[in-house]
């Protein structure tokens, strides 16, 4: 079951994470392109999130959740090891290689949701609904429980500072000298635990989608669940802050919250009402969402080449030096960072564009 929204949904959240991922200067950016320094929110910590979301949903749609266990293990290891070659490259110096990553959870929720999916697939909906949130609810409990109250050894329970946290603690145990910091990541081993969460929610509104008989119903449960998560979200950070980078259980029914929101205005525009002006400016999302995969890794690839490229001489990246000869002159400084950001997205559309229209889509 393909559904157009559902591309246009992810479509949307890779370009943005592309514009986000790519500034000409990290110095000069817009507020809102940036992560939230470490409570908090902006429109960027929403990017990861919602492509969980969407994996979730992905799940229950189409093929990727329903073959072998094997293939669901296959599809995991090809995952986190793109990840593991982008982390990699270009040196591959495989004694300080950043193991954890965005690919890497992506592999490993996938796969926890994916299990799931799985041993769910007979019984009503309502039922299958009614037991994945129970298994969500506990998994956000368990974690604002280990971080809130669990002691840290050599700290104290309750230490939310980046390399105080229980899961710092853990990654620092389990992974040392393979992190993003040298005393804690962003996508270390504890904090997934609430971001398979953040799918799990992906995979109810996919069977939601997947049952449905009235689109109109469909549209106005998912607004209101979402409704729901946002404030939930919103109440359960005066207790436990709205944080991506430690992916608190608030965070997770925020965002969830607002991306089942975002699905039911994709799928409704596109699906349920579309007219053929929606389906002409959407067309350049549905190109970028079914590659989402290749888009990511074709972006990492050029970012990293562009960076460790130098011209014209040793002491300037190739990077550096197109943002500063053709964008920098164009604007003022953060709109000229900006301005690098949207021609990167374009010439990677102008590959995916081209890959659309031959119908090649990249699956592992």
């Amino acid at each position: 079951m393909r559904l157009r929204g559902l591309d246009v949904f992810r479509g949307l959240t890779m370009a943005a994470m592309v514009i986000v991922n790519n500034p000409g200067d990290w110095g000069s950016v817009y507020a809102p392109l940036r992560h939230a320094e470490w409570h908090g929110w902006t429109p960027t910590d929403l990017i990861f999130p919602f492509f969980l979301f969407i994996v979730g949903v992905s799940i229950t749609l189409g093929r990727t959740g329903q073959g072998s266990w094997a293939g669901v293990l296959r599809r995991g290891g090809a995952i986190w090891g793109l990840g593991l070659f982008i982390a990699a490259f270009p040196f591959f110096h495989v004694s300080t290689v950043r193991v954890p990553g965005v690919l890497a959870r992506i592999a490993w929720c996938y796969v926890a949701a994916a299990i799931l999916a799985h041993l769910s697939a007979r019984g009503r909906v309502d039922g299958r609904s009614r037991r994945a949130a129970a298994i969500v609810a506990v998994l956000l409990a368990g974690y604002w429980i280990l971080l809130t109250w669990a002691p840290v050894p050599g700290g104290v329970a309750g230490d939310l500072s980046p390399a105080g946290n229980l899961g710092a603690w853990l990654d620092r145990r389990l992974l040392i000298g393979h992190l993003w910091k040298p005393d804690w990541d962003p996508e270390g081993v504890l904090s997934t635990m609430p971001a398979i969460g953040t799918t799990i929610l992906g995979v109810i509104a996919g069977w939601w989608l997947r049952d449905a008989d009235s689109p109109r119903r469909l549209v106005r449960g998912l607004l209101v669940w979402g409704l729901a998560g946002i404030v939930a979200g919103l109440v359960w950070s005066a207790w436990f802050p709205i944080n991506k980078s430690l992916w608190t259980s608030s965070y997770v029914l925020f965002t969830g919250g607002l991306a089942s929101a975002a699905l039911a205005t994709c799928y409704w525009w596109c699906d349920v009402a579309p007219t053929p002006l929606m389906r002409r400016l959407t067309e350049p999302l549905v190109a970028l969402g079914r590659n989402a995969i290749l888009l990511f890794v074709v972006s990492g690839l050029v970012a990293k080449t562009l960076i460790y490229l130098k011209w014209p001489d040793s002491g300037m990246s190739l990077a550096r030096w197109i943002y500063v000869s053709a964008f920098v002159p164009l604007a003022a400084p953060k709109n000229a960072s900006l301005l690098y950001a949207v021609a990167n997205l374009a010439l990677l559309y102008a590959l995916l564009a081209l890959l659309h229209r031959r119908k090649f889509y990249l699956t592992v």
